[in-house]
């Protein structure tokens, strides 16, 4: 570690073998959008075209009229009709008919547009196996210039009504389709990122497209799964506080921080999961910088309550806030 102080301990005893990790939400229903790699390679340009212009369309509607893919799209009817049955046969649009015919984008479809953008840029050269799948993120391994992380954003896939109204950054359209809340979410995250690393311990961006973010893989125990022996536990708790003061200094509050996007390493701990990171100037900064203190200093103290005895959760806060925390042992 550099001169924020190294793990106490050897962590590497105690976390046990070490594996690839990446954190993810806890699913609470049985949902993995399938991996569209395999399909990549058979797709034409005017595939994407199709797919392009379909999502364009969704800026204006849930639902794009079959009339309008041709203006969308640049595609000729003819080849429009035809692109249509194979992107409705892989299932990488969806059609349904109401006053009129109209087809929308599978996540399946979102996938491939952010993944050929990838292989266009020369991100990613290679689609490995899934790293964690969750309530709004499914995460898998890819090869570009050395193994990386993919994360696929999911939030508006399921319960969309209870996101839009949750989450800030949807809040300024009319019409939003689940597309803009996982690309907004992602491109929250990115710039996140972006600005953090390297200060803070957070995985390295590499690049970003639609609801899509090529980034670092990390090696190392989620900290909900990490056995540290009790007399360590104060000294990692330490760690992830002086990460949260030191994101906060660099403009974000994490806004989310558990136990589940915290990981834990021979060389220290990573934060993770950034898409509802908030600036620290925002008018709600203090408070969710409270409350993220409060969610990991009750993990420790619950699960090794002989190491992280009861403190001033409040005054540990303010200290994190102003830059001048040192140890939980202080309060």
């Amino acid at each position: 570690m550099d001169c924020k102080g190294a793990p106490p301990g050897n962590l590497g005893r105690v976390l046990g073998a070490r594996r690839v990790a990446y954190p993810y939400r806890r699913a609470t229903f049985g949902r993995m959008v399938r991996n569209v790699a395999a399909e990549m390679a058979d797709l034409d340009p005017e595939d994407f075209h199709l797919l392009s212009g379909v999502e364009h369309g969704m800026r204006f509607s849930e639902w794009v009229s079959r009339e309008k893919l041709p203006e969308f799209s640049r595609l000729t009817q003819e080849e429009v009709d035809y692109r249509l049955d194979r992107m409705l046969d892989l299932e990488f649009l969806e059609r349904k008919t109401i006053q009129y015919e109209g087809v929308q984008l599978t996540f399946a479809g979102y996938d491939a547009l952010a993944l050929h953008a990838f292989a266009e840029r020369d991100t990613v050269e290679g689609f490995g196996s899934p790293l964690g799948v969750g309530k709004e993120s499914d995460v898998y391994e890819v090869q570009s210039f050395r193994p990386m992380a993919l994360k696929f954003h999911r939030e508006g896939y399921t319960q969309f009504r209870e996101v839009h109204r949750g989450r800030d950054y949807t809040s300024d359209k009319e019409h939003t389709s689940w597309q803009y809340t996982a690309r907004k979410a992602a491109e929250r995250e990115y710039d996140a990122l972006e600005t953090l690393y390297p200060d803070v311990n957070v995985p390295r961006p590499v690049d970003q497209n639609r609801h899509a973010i090529v980034m670092e893989r990390i090696d190392g125990v989620e900290l909900s799964r990490a056995q540290l022996e009790p007399e360590q536990a104060s000294g990692v708790l330490d760690l992830v506080l002086r990460e949260l003061a030191t994101a906060y200094e660099a403009g974000y509050v994490h806004a989310d921080v558990s136990e589940y996007n915290v990981f834990v390493s021979e060389d220290g701990v990573t934060l993770f999961d950034w898409p509802q990171a908030t600036p620290s100037d925002h008018e709600n900064a203090e408070e969710l910088l409270a409350r993220d203190v409060g969610n990991i200093v009750g993990y420790f103290q619950q699960k090794y309550p002989s190491d992280v005895p009861e403190v001033d959760e409040s005054a540990v806060a303010d200290a994190v806030a102003d830059g001048s925390f040192g140890s939980v042992v202080d309060f």
